[in-house]
Formats: structure tokens, sequence, C-alpha cells
């Protein structure tokens, strides 16, 4: 097996775990799922499905690298950097198209996987980039932690925003709900 092959297996792995992620708060709801998995249908808490679902199968695909002896650069940067910036090529994306249609889960899924997609291509070049010995190569790990953090603060203290609103529940974040 070559990093190609991994990739297009990671597409899939990835898209089968943001399926799988949508629904792990509502069926074990406690606050670590709370962190790592949406707990509302506002736009921000569907962003962890794309930051979760490339960490977690960042760990399996790490597993099948080292089993394959696949040589790789940057394994920790491009992980960091897949999960932060398919969050924002995804709401640059699209929030023009929800602003124009409304909301349309065959939008928010087609996108979602042309996101996944780009950033499996994406991630398959920088890993074959030559190796980078800069600090954000090590701190990686720390700026992955302080990601969930903000999912956190932002969960439990949303903001006030059409980003952060349930439409369905008439609720931001975890537990407050809109008074009308």
């Amino acid at each position: 097996m070559n990093l190609k092959k991994i990739k297009i297996i990671s597409f899939f792995g990835v898209l089968a775990l943001t399926f799988l992620f949508h629904f792990l708060y509502e069926w074990l709801p406690n606050p670590v799922f709370a962190v790592l998995f949406p707990v509302n249908e506002s736009i921000w808490e569907h962003m962890k499905l794309l930051y979760s679902g490339f960490f977690f199968w960042s760990i399996i695909e790490y597993l099948l690298i080292r089993k394959y002896n696949i040589k790789i650069n940057n394994y920790i940067l491009n992980t960091f950097i897949v999960m932060v910036t398919s969050i924002i090529v995804y709401l640059i994306g699209y929030l023009p198209l929800y602003n124009w249609l409304g909301e349309n889960m065959i939008v928010s899924i087609g996108w979602l996987i042309i996101v996944i997609i780009l950033y499996e291509i994406f991630s398959f070049y920088l890993l074959k980039k030559e190796k980078q010995d800069s600090p954000l190569n090590k701190a990686s790990i720390v700026l992955i932690i302080l990601g969930y953090v903000v999912f956190a603060s932002l969960t439990f203290n949303p903001i006030k925003n059409y980003i952060f609103y349930d439409t369905h529940h008439n609720k931001y974040g975890i537990d407050i709900y809109e008074e009308q």
C-alpha cells in the first residue's frame, strides 16, 4: 500500500466519522463528548465534525502509514493545519450558500465531501514535502489541544451570532435557550 491509497481510504474514513460523530453527543451526552462532537444543529457546532473527524482519523491513518513503512514528513503539523484550515475553507464556501439558500442538507453534505477531498489531496502533498524543523511542527500538539479548548469555550459560552444559533431547537450552545 502507498500513501495515495491511504489518502483515498482516509477520505472515506473521515467522511464516515463525521456521520458517526454527528450523533454521538445525542446518544451519549456528557461533557467530554460536548467538547468533541456537536451538541446542537448550529453551523459552528458542526465544525466539530471536521475538526474531530480529521483528528481521530489521523490516529488510524498514522497507524496505517507505520504499518506499511511509508516515508512521510510533518505528520502532526499536517494534522493541525488540515483540522483548522478545513473549517475555514468550509465556512468560506458554505456561509454564502447558507445565506442564499438557507439550510439545505444536500448543500451541507456536498460541500463537506468536497472539503474532505480537497484536504486529503492537500495533506498528501504536505506529507511528501521536505521535513520542516519549525517550532510550529513541535507546537502542533499544543495547538490541537488549544483548538478543543476554543470549541469547549464556545460550546458552553457561545457568541450570540447566527453561526452559533440552533434554529431547530431555538438555542445557542449546549443549554442556552433563546428567549422568545
